[in-house]
């Protein structure tokens, strides 16, 4: 199911996502590469695979946008639950199943309500600003490639800044000048969006690791299983697929619903 949220702040980070996307390619082919190696093979292929890599991002991103990242349905009759709001909290089943007053239905393990969607969302990590969703159990792979292939982008590209200043040409003072302006900004950008994205990406890997959310580990709610194999812990995000498709975002194969998913569709 395609979601996209009408969050004021989610719409902006997405458009500065995409203006980021737009200028670091824009400066790659006019301003470092056509300068210098325009009449190359070189050049090509520096092109093609930037753009390779801009287009996977790309799409990993979309598909975290507008991916369903575990919404909890809610049920099609209404339950009455005025027990438990005359008692002090505790919604909590002995199974590990919760109540979750806002939206008024039972909620399956580890899932938590984003006040952003407005919804309860299975094995939610947090609300991301940046792709407009919450990452949760169906679409936190997707945010773990757009991810990657973001700390990838940006290496490129400063490397493509150092390739190209070290084959520079004699060109006229006035167009230096413009070179060396869109150079800096690209490497201010690249390094900025790099280290924003390698810290992020190590949060990413440690909740995976620790088989805890980010929302569990603020609210202390786990452990929730018992202690699994890091290659166990991926699969579970990444699906059982070969390992090095796991960072392909054009995969249309779905992750397998989780036992709490069929015992909630009962």
């Amino acid at each position: 199911m395609a979601v996209f949220r009408l969050d004021p702040c989610g719409i902006i980070c997405i458009l500065i996502t995409y203006l980021a996307i737009f200028y670091a390619d824009y400066v790659v082919v006019r301003h470092l590469v056509t300068p210098v190696m325009s009449d190359s093979f070189l050049g090509a292929f520096l092109v093609l695979i930037f753009n390779g890599i801009l287009f996977l991002m790309t799409v990993a991103h979309l598909r975290a946008v507008l991916s369903d990242p575990g919404i909890v349905p809610i049920p099609v009759t209404s339950m009455d639950f005025s027990d438990i709001h005359s008692e002090s909290g505790m919604h909590k089943q002995s199974d590990g199943w919760t109540v979750c007053m806002k939206c008024e239905t039972y909620r399956p393990p580890r899932a938590h309500h984003c006040r952003i969607c407005r919804r309860c969302i299975r094995r939610m990590d947090h609300h991301c600003p940046w792709i407009n969703n919450c990452v949760g159990e169906y679409n936190q792979r997707f945010f773990i490639q757009f991810l990657f292939y973001v700390g990838l982008a940006s290496a490129f590209a400063i490397s493509m800044v150092v390739v190209a200043w070290t084959m520079d040409p004699k060109v006229k003072k006035e167009v230096k000048q413009i070179r060396v302006l869109h150079s800096v900004i690209l490497v201010i950008e690249s390094a900025l969006f790099g280290l924003f994205i390698i810290a992020i990406g190590c949060d990413q890997l440690s909740a995976i690791f620790n088989d805890e959310t980010a929302v569990e580990s603020v609210k202390k709610d786990g452990p929730f299983r018992p202690k699994r194999t890091k290659m166990v812990l991926l699969q579970e995000v990444f699906g059982r697929g070969h390992p090095l498709l796991w960072l392909w975002p054009l995969q249309t194969t779905r992750l397998r619903p989780s036992q709490d998913s069929l015992l909630y569709s009962v």
